[in-house]
């Protein structure tokens, strides 16, 4: 049985896309940083369709949770076939209101701590792998109100490019799925305020909010076989945002 490693898998997209790839065949291991209850959910509900996942904690602002979740997969596996990076956490705040330490917690889980997994797990991705790392659709648009978010979502995406010329001779492709504003959990501000959920609409040319599972699909198709001539780019799964 193939194996993928989901960072921030607990909740939300990641979740979603915990699921996906275990439907597809994939064993999961369901990285979490601090919803315990919520990771085994998922395992649970991996195992409940005849499954199999395993969670494992690591915050990955930190550098140390790092290295032991990379440890704690190769304790389980010899073999990394998918890696999606999808860990991340956001912020709402212009140049003019952002400090220091929320700046660093924010490349620190974003950029550094996705950087440094991919480093140290890359041993265990078989020629033929997949590595798939989320980023957003806030990295091809003027987004000031959360400037220091969009920076780290571009940086991945110059990883990714990087990355996937370095690792193309193996048959490991590396690609960036970008998502909109999504209705999940994560996104606070949606709920429960009708004017919120219609502007977020208005910014996508499908006029409406995306779903996890369309998220998860965009994944699952980048991490399957028949992506296996699409590298270094980026799937845009915005629903037409801010054409």
């Amino acid at each position: 049985m193939k194996t993928a490693l989901v960072t921030g898998a607990s909740r939300g997209i990641g979740r979603a896309i915990a699921l996906r790839l275990a439907a597809d065949g994939l064993r999961v291991a369901v990285n979490y940083a601090r919803n315990e209850a919520a990771a085994k959910e998922v395992v649970g509900l991996i195992e409940q369709a005849g499954g199999s996942a395993f969670a494992v904690q690591a915050d990955l602002g930190v550098q140390e949770d790092v290295r032991r979740l990379a440890d704690r997969v190769a304790s389980e596996t010899d073999t990394l076939d998918v890696l999606v990076n999808n860990a991340g956490i956001g912020m709402s705040k212009p140049m003019t209101q952002e400090d220091e330490e929320a700046y660093e917690r924010i490349f620190a889980v974003n950029v550094k701590g996705l950087f440094f997994l991919t480093q140290q797990v890359l041993p265990l991705v078989p020629d033929g792998g997949r590595i798939v790392n989320i980023t957003s659709g806030v990295a091809r648009i003027a987004f000031p109100e959360g400037i220091a978010y969009a920076m780290t979502k571009g940086a991945v995406q110059v990883f990714t490019l990087a990355l996937a010329k370095e690792l193309g001779p193996r048959g490991i492709t590396v690609n960036n799925v970008a998502p909109g504003i999504i209705d999940t959990d994560t996104n606070a501000w949606l709920r429960g305020d009708p004017a919120a959920r219609a502007y977020a609409a208005s910014r996508h040319a499908l006029n409406r909010l995306g779903r996890v599972e369309e998220i998860a699909a965009a994944v699952s198709f980048t991490a399957s076989r028949d992506a296996s001539f699409i590298t270094g780019t980026t799937i845009d799964a915005t629903g037409g945002g801010n054409l």
